[in-house]
């Protein structure tokens, strides 16, 4: 062993170049570690599976698709679930709760699907995606207008958007976003959805609508009141009669063809739990039997 390992240092040695003798001291020094550590490689490699035995298996990773209207109290939750269940990790793919359902439609992964509105939930439950037993309704929203911070305007109502001052409005896709759905069925009671047509500029999703608003790309727009909260650049203009559209309720379930439903039954359990409803709550969230407003 000493003599061949002699022979390659004279070999390297009579080369020319420095950056070619560099490279073969390197070659030399691999190969002497490869033939002189044979025995330590083995003990290294009981050692790391040993350490690897000693942490346990690998923890189940969550894929949940949810309401982007959700993206704050979410993570937050998401940071005291995995500190109680240190086996479950959660990943949240947030947007639109349209295009949420037409993902799973589609066959996108996903363990839990959070919407925004029952609609979207009970289209996937309809199709055979998710099953009526493994759907809960989790919290209620509110919806509201909100306008730039400086903004000094008198708001009172949806019949204020059609004052001349008044040049953008952005509202939330209705066929893909709920936000945009329910002020759409607010502005239809109002008689004000076509004439507002040309001033209206749609959204991808609610948290969008939030952006225009705060950019000065719009000069109102209906968010959830959950969404208002979060901005220190847009204020609350008014509240949008709760009478004038559908209830803001968010269904939560588990999608059929989820491979880990034992631990995805447990999140949406979590998510019912005294402590997911105060993180909910804090964010503005309110109970599903809660009356908006009060």
């Amino acid at each position: 062993m000493q003599r061949g390992v002699g022979t390659l240092i004279r070999w390297i040695r009579t080369q020319a170049g420095r950056r070619r003798r560099t490279a073969l001291w390197a070659a030399a020094v691999l190969a002497l570690a490869g033939s002189t550590g044979c025995g330590a490689g083995g003990d290294a490699g009981r050692a790391s599976t040993g350490e690897a035995a000693a942490n346990g298996p690998e923890p189940v990773e969550l894929l949940v698709s949810a309401a982007a209207s959700m993206t704050d109290s979410l993570n937050e939750i998401k940071r005291g679930y995995e500190a109680s269940v240190p086996g479950v990790r959660l990943t949240f793919n947030f947007g639109a709760s349209g295009a949420l359902q037409q993902q799973i439609e589609q066959g996108a992964q996903a363990d839990l699907f959070v919407s925004a509105s029952e609609r979207n939930m009970n289209a996937l439950v309809d199709k055979g995606l998710v099953a009526e037993a493994d759907r809960e309704p989790i919290v209620r929203n509110e919806l509201v207008v909100v306008v730039p911070a400086s903004d000094k305007l008198a708001w009172s109502a949806v019949a204020d958007l059609s004052r001349a001052e008044v040049k953008t409005v952005a509202v939330g896709i209705p066929e893909s976003v709920p936000a945009g759905a329910y002020a759409k069925e607010a502005l239809t009671r109002a008689g004000l959805w076509d004439a507002l047509q040309p001033k209206t500029v749609q959204a991808k999703d609610v948290r969008q609508v939030l952006t225009f608003v705060e950019t000065g790309n719009a000069d109102a727009g209906f968010v959830y009141k959950t969404d208002a909260l979060s901005s220190e650049r847009t204020k609350v203009a008014f509240a949008v009669d709760p009478a004038a559209y559908t209830p803001a309720v968010y269904p939560a379930g588990v999608v059929k063809a989820t491979k880990h439903p034992d631990e995805s039954r447990a999140f949406l359990t979590y998510l019912r739990s005294k402590a997911a409803a105060d993180v909910f709550a804090r964010y503005g969230f309110s109970p599903v039997g809660a009356v908006p407003g009060s």
